[in-house]
Parts: structure tokens; sequence; C-alpha cells
């Protein structure tokens, strides 16, 4: 049977978290988000002829906003985890009625309850700009949440294998800022060398922008199947990999 009040607290507990440093959690990304979109969008886009029967700036958006939903859901996690972990917090969650599955849905669920809340205000932020174009809304909602369950499991990952809070920035620092950046955010592959755009069909990232954007403003340069099965394949893989690491009990039982 399923411990919903213990789902709910988790998920209770991260919102009021995240409303307790709300400058830091929620108007820090929307700010990152419209520096990106007056830079990318008013100031190089109006430079820039309209791409895909769009403005550029309808272009970039979904890039900006998935950026802003990989940190908001990779700190969320990592954060919440690790400092469980440095409290001795994590204990209170262990000892609780809880199977290994729903702390994962847990810890991953109220990461992404986070991720949503700052993908809305970006949306907002959007609309300002004259950004926004969603022609497939489900889609959107459903790429935004996978992308966000994977990025809160990568931070839970982290998080457990962490000994410092220097350490906590490292993945997002050497992996996941390069390959986003490298991923096809402010640019089409068509621009790219053939050499560089097989390349970049290599990279997972690719596939997360692209599939925000098709949503968004219908244009796609990826294989949509391919991009689901990489992005399902992400899932069953960390979610099959920290429910093993969590009944195992590595770095959290001591």
């Amino acid at each position: 049977m399923i411990n919903w009040i213990g789902l709910y607290t988790m998920f209770r507990r991260e919102v009021e978290r995240t409303l307790r440093v709300v400058v830091q959690t929620l108007v820090a990304p929307v700010v990152s988000a419209a520096l990106y979109l007056f830079i990318f969008g008013t100031v190089i886009g109006t430079k820039i002829e309209d791409f895909a029967g769009v403005p550029y700036i309808q272009f970039v958006f979904p890039g900006v906003l998935m950026l802003s939903v990989i940190n908001a859901s990779f700190a969320s996690s990592s954060s919440a985890l690790y400092f469980m972990r440095f409290t001795r917090g994590i204990e209170e969650v262990l000892i609780a009625p809880f199977s290994y599955l729903e702390m994962l849905i847990g810890f991953v669920g109220s990461a992404v309850v986070r991720a949503v809340m700052v993908a809305c205000l970006i949306l907002v932020t959007g609309i300002l700009f004259g950004a926004i174009s969603l022609v497939n809304p489900f889609g959107f909602f459903l790429y935004v949440v996978a992308i966000s369950a994977i990025f809160a499991m990568l931070g839970i990952i982290v998080a457990l294998w962490a000994e410092s809070f220097e350490q906590l920035q490292v993945l997002n620092t050497f992996v996941i800022t390069p390959l986003t950046y490298l991923g096809g955010i402010f640019y089409s592959i068509t621009f790219l060398p053939e050499l560089a755009a097989t390349i970049t069909r290599f990279n997972p990232f690719f596939y997360f922008a692209d599939g925000i954007r098709s949503a968004m403003i219908g244009y796609s340069e990826a294989n949509t199947i391919i991009g689901v099965v990489v992005i399902s394949a992400l899932i069953a893989f960390l979610g099959i990999m920290l429910t093993v690491l969590f009944r195992r009990g590595w770095k959290i039982r001591y």
C-alpha cells in the first residue's frame, strides 16, 4: 500500500523550503531566463531572420526554459538529500514506513514540483517577451516532468556521492552545463558542419531541448521516437540504479 501521507509530507516540505528562499529558488531562475531572452532574443534575435517559420526568440525560448528546469530539479534534489545526510535527517526517512521506491518518488517528485513552478514562472516571463508558442501543451508538460525527473535523480546520485558542498556542483559544472550548451539550445544543428551535427545527435541533451521545442513551436530536428526512447531509458536506468543504492544503504546508513 502506498504511503500517500508520507509522500504528501515530502512534497509539502519541498514547496515550503522553496518558498522560504524564494529569491534563490524562484526569482533567480526567472532573472537568468529574462537575461537570456533579452540578449539572445531581443538583441541578437533582431539581427537574425525568422527560423523554422518563427522569430528567433521563440526558437531559443524552449532551450532557455529547459536550462532553468534542469538547474531547478538538480539543485532541489541534490541540496535536499545532501543536507539530510549532513544533519542526519535522512535517518528519520529511513525509519519511516517508506519503501525504497516510495523514497525515490518522494525525493524526485518534490524536485519536479519545484521545477514545474520555475517552468510556469518562466512561461509568464516568455509571454512578456512575446516568446510563447505552445502547439502541444500536454506534450510540453510531459517533457518538463520527464526531464526534471532525470536531473532530480542525477542530483540524488551526486548528493549521495558528495562529501562537501563543493562536490555538489562538480557534475553540474563539468558535465551538465557543457552538454546543455552543446545540445542545440541556442542554435539549430543545421548550422553545424556534418561531423559536428552527427556528434550532437549522440548528446542526450539535444533530445531534451528538441522535445520541448517541438511541443512549443512544432519544429523538430531529432527523431521523436529516438528522443522518447532516450528519455524513457534514462528514467528507467536511473530509477533502478537509485532503488538499488537506497536498498544497499550507500552513504545513507552509518
